[in-house]
């Protein structure tokens, strides 16, 4: 199987067994095991799953999100008039910083409703992603992690490589508090793993839920929307 066949199977199936209450047509059905992503009544449902694929491939046995994948759905998403607003299912174990800041900042920039639901997990720059919606929910099993930025490869041990990484680290921790109610510090001191209902009391997720809770908040604030 080759990457890109390899890539698309896996967010399909992640999508398809996630939306077994759904009612769906073998056109459907066909969408989803193609693009990992699905219309459903107005509503644009994409997937962030694996590992986020940047500037560099992953490894051929990394089941992986491609964020060149991801930029020109959401686009279509945006100017589509058919489309009112975007779910975003994650479960994710992180993967290309800059990449994945750059779908956080995207996301978080469109015009139209958006709702996150972390299912698995979110953890590293997944997290940006989680909060970068108008609204978030985390099943109470579900995990999210924020470590500091590590770094892969050739490091040459000089205070401006330090001050760059640094500088990496503040765009996530100023992103992740300007998007959820958590304080900067409290960003800066988690470097451990939250479970659905840490993630809620600290303010990172907005609320424990489910499909049905992130479907119906969805349709709310689409609804608030098309009345303004």
């Amino acid at each position: 199987m080759t990457d890109n066949k390899r890539e698309k199977h896996c967010a399909s199936s992640f999508l398809l067994n996630q939306s077994e209450d759904f009612d769906m047509n073998e056109d459907q059905r066909n969408e989803i095991r193609d693009t990992g992503e699905l219309d459903l009544g107005g509503i644009h449902v994409m997937t962030v799953i694996g590992e986020i694929e940047g500037h560099q491939l992953s490894p051929q046995n990394s089941k992986t999100t491609k964020y060149e994948h991801m930029i020109p759905a959401l686009a279509k998403a945006e100017y589509s008039d058919v489309i009112k607003g975007i779910l975003i299912l994650l479960n994710t174990v992180g993967g290309d910083v800059e990449c994945g800041l750059a779908l956080a900042e995207m996301i978080a920039s469109l015009s139209k409703p958006t709702v996150t639901l972390v299912l698995g997990g979110s953890h590293s720059i997944g997290v940006p992603l989680a909060v970068s919606s108008d609204y978030s929910f985390i099943v109470k099993s579900a995990t999210m992690m924020i470590h500091p930025v590590r770094s892969s490869g050739t490091f040459i041990g000089v205070l401006q490589s330090y001050r760059n990484i640094e500088k990496i680290q503040d765009r996530i921790t100023r992103f992740i508090s300007d998007h959820s109610d958590i304080a900067e510090d409290k960003v800066k001191d988690a470097g451990t793993v939250l479970e659905g209902e840490q993630a809620v009391e600290l303010g990172l997720i907005n609320e424990i839920g489910g499909m049905s809770e992130a479907f119906a908040k969805l349709k709310e604030l689409i609804q608030n929307t098309s009345e303004n």
